[in-house]
């Protein structure tokens, strides 16, 4: 299916590894012109590269809100326009209740949902001219909890409420606000925590098991293809879902057989 996303320049942050690679891989394929923003240089050029380079990088540790703004000035001098932004870096750092503290708690909320603000708030001239969609990939610890994971937790529960806070305000501009939400999915980062426990081996297949659809892990490109359709004018009256792409991780009953 043509998604109609040929020429639209996408905001894609984090987009040089794990699930925002493989969403700018999605939209590389869809004729799309990602614009991949990360705070590793290097990363962001093989991503860039492995895209046959059909599209731009800009380097920014988006846990500074500066950073956010000029990243997307940065884009809009590269390219003229924004036609969607894929609010997606982040990562779960583990700052809980009984061990964390105020400074790693706060640090971990510009880490994961500040960011996602400031991006879409800096991006929202350039969307309103072209009708352009918002996509927010959060995740289901904002719903099932996970434990030791406090920050991470309240923040995407922060990108759930302001998916649809901003599909309500949105409206009048025609700007479409969804967001994806991950359950279990093989990325750099989950194979790097796995390898932390005693039997990584052993916990996979205990995990993969959980998972209803084919015991097995969603992939970054079945995400990717989630975020290019509710970026496309294919879901054009789609807007404030919480869409959940996980296997039926989240809510089919996981004693089926």
């Amino acid at each position: 299916m043509d998604l109609g996303l040929k020429g639209k320049h996408i905001l894609v942050s984090g987009g040089a590894k794990g699930i925002g690679a493989g969403i700018v891989q999605i939209l590389s394929e869809e004729g799309a012109i990602p614009i991949i923003i990360g705070r590793n240089e290097e990363d962001n050029l093989k991503m860039l590269e492995s895209i046959g380079n059909k599209g731009f990088a800009i380097t920014a540790d988006l846990i500074h809100p500066e950073a956010c703004a000029d990243a997307v000035q940065q884009a809009v001098k590269l390219t003229e326009s924004i036609d969607g932004l894929v609010n997606n870096a982040g990562v779960n750092d583990g700052i809980g209740l009984e061990k964390g503290n105020y400074i790693d708690f706060m640090a971990s909320l510009h880490r994961n949902l500040v960011h996602y603000y400031l991006l879409a708030q800096h991006a929202l001239p350039y969307l309103k001219k072209s009708k352009g969609a918002i996509v927010n990939i959060t995740s289901k610890t904002a719903e099932t909890g996970q434990g030791n994971t406090s920050a991470y937790a309240a923040a995407n529960g922060g990108r759930n409420a302001l998916t649809r806070e901003w599909a309500v305000e949105l409206l009048p501009y025609q700007i479409r606000v969804n967001a994806v939400v991950v359950a279990e999915s093989w990325t750099p980062l989950y194979e790097k925590w796995l390898n932390t426990l005693p039997e990584p081996e052993k916990m996979l297949k205990k995990i993969n098991q959980r998972i209803p659809l084919e015991n097995r892990m969603t992939t970054c490109e079945e995400i990717g293809q989630m975020v290019a359709f509710l970026l496309s004018e294919k879901s054009s009256h789609t807007t404030g879902q919480l869409i959940h792409v996980d296997g039926g991780y989240v809510h089919l009953d996981r004693a089926i057989d």
